[in-house]
């Protein structure tokens, strides 16, 4: 079963940019409560997804290089990159459809 991976400012490159799947790249952290509501729809998606979509988690109280670089103001917020690029943005919790709808396209 495919889980969403922990990712830190050190890793991000190697895990998230250089990845050959798109990769969505939670950021969030462990206070926020619309991180909790969306997390397990996130694991969905990376368990049933895991051959199309690479699921990461970004702590960014632990690492706010990255959340810094990407213009990360309020979380949850979502990027997808595909090929090293962000090629999507998702800000705040959503259900696990209106994620797939926005991600979908991109796979």
């Amino acid at each position: 079963m495919a889980k969403p991976i922990e990712v830190t400012d050190q890793t991000f490159d190697q895990v998230v940019l250089r990845a050959e799947l798109p990769t969505v790249v939670d950021f969030w952290a462990v206070w926020c409560g619309p991180c909790k509501m969306i997390a397990p729809a996130l694991e969905q998606i990376a368990n049933e997804y895991a051959d199309q979509i690479q699921v990461a988690k970004l702590d960014v109280d632990h690492n706010n290089g990255s959340a810094m670089k990407y213009g990360v103001m309020s979380i949850p917020t979502l990027i997808l990159f595909k090929d090293g690029e962000p090629v999507e943005r998702i800000v705040g919790f959503m259900p696990k459809e209106k994620l797939l709808a926005k991600l979908q396209p991109h796979l």
